[in-house]
């Protein structure tokens, strides 16, 4: 099983036994419901389908309704597919749960960063701008300055930095150390950042 899905609940930090103070996500992850278990025989490959978090089953189409009525659950607000070599131990209405992982080992989390909109160069590239206000230059400190040559190429190439909407990616934090388990409570505090906002869907992959 190659992971979970769980919500991102906000920051934290935890002191290590040598002292250090490492700064730590905290995520939500499950219990998550198998909701199909795919076969070759039936579709070609093999997978499992997790569900995640109670969705209003009038905020349903009825596709979906029925769906999940076969795994004996809930409509589920997230749903992800995990690709797996062989399924032998899952069927659908199972849990999953936090204590799928274990402490001190390492994970890759996947997530949808902040949106920020459209940006200029400085802050989506790192730009340093064009400089100072000397020399009479006033009004463009956070341009991009020159995008190319004159007679030749006489055009832009493809691939040039340029101001543009930034954000709203799917990233995956790979490495990330698992520091606490509560079970009781399907917490895990994983050191470092993960992508996204609070109450975002994040996707814990071993």
């Amino acid at each position: 099983m190659p992971g979970i899905i769980g919500k991102k609940i906000g920051m934290t930090s935890l002191f290590t036994p040598d002292g250090k103070n490492v700064p730590c996500t905290l995520i939500e992850a499950g219990p998550c419901v198998v909701t199909q278990v795919k076969t070759i025989e039936n579709d070609g490959y093999t997978a499992i389908q997790l569900g995640y978090g109670d969705k209003k089953a009038k905020n349903t189409t009825k596709a979906l309704v029925g769906h999940f009525a076969k795994a004996n659950t809930t409509p589920k607000k997230k749903v992800v597919e995990f690709r797996l070599d062989d399924t032998v131990g899952y069927s659908t209405g199972s849990e999953i749960k936090a204590d799928f992982f274990e402490e001190g080992e390492f994970i890759d989390v996947v997530g949808t960063s902040k949106g920020k909109g459209f940006q200029g160069v400085v802050k989506r590239y790192n730009f340093a701008g064009v400089g100072g206000q000397t020399h009479g230059q006033h009004n463009r400190g956070r341009h991009p300055g020159s995008i190319g040559a004159c007679s030749w190429p006489s055009r832009v190439f493809k691939g040039m930095r340029m101001g543009g909407r930034m954000g709203g990616d799917r990233v995956k934090i790979q490495n990330l150390k698992v520091m606490r388990i509560v079970a009781d409570k399907n917490l895990i505090v994983v050191s470092g950042s993960v992508p996204g906002a609070k109450n975002s869907y994040v996707i814990l992959e071993k």
